[in-house]
């Protein structure tokens, strides 16, 4: 069922992924301009452009985990995964950051940077719903 507490979850977290990333900056570049996801998808390095993807790719495996309610197992599985891909984007965001041209005394990262942990705090909550509704499941199947 799509009316669980985990799918609530899921979507918050497809929404930060996927959305708010537009609105909020990740740093700031050189003369303090604000660097966003799309920015990072115009770049030509690789490691900022993969920011932008693993964006993307979290947001849409997120809301492809709501519609998979009847295979708990799978969901749950999936969850994992985007866990680890937030993690990876979470390590470039650090990565990039600290690697920024022209530091200055008083370091201006963008508040997108934390997205990635609020994803997975998300993720890792939506995960123990998950795994409720299978304990839950599995302990109605031993009553029959």
């Amino acid at each position: 069922m799509i009316q669980r507490i985990q799918s609530i979850y899921l979507l918050l977290a497809s929404i930060m992924s996927g959305g708010i990333i537009f609105l909020l900056h990740l740093w700031e570049g050189v003369k303090n301009t604000p660097f966003y996801a799309l920015d990072a998808l115009k770049s030509s390095d690789l490691t900022i452009k993969s920011i932008a993807i693993l964006f993307f790719v979290s947001a849409a495996l997120s809301l492809g985990i709501i519609f998979l309610f009847k295979n708990r197992k799978l969901q749950f599985v999936l969850g994992r995964v985007n866990i680890l891909i937030n993690l990876i984007l979470l390590g470039l965001i650090v990565y990039q950051s600290l690697n920024l041209s022209g530091e200055t005394l008083v370091s201006e990262k963008g508040i997108g940077s934390g997205i990635p942990i609020i994803v997975i705090l998300l993720l890792v909550m939506a995960n123990k719903a998950i795994k409720k509704d299978e304990d839950l499941v599995k302990s109605v199947d031993r009553l029959r």
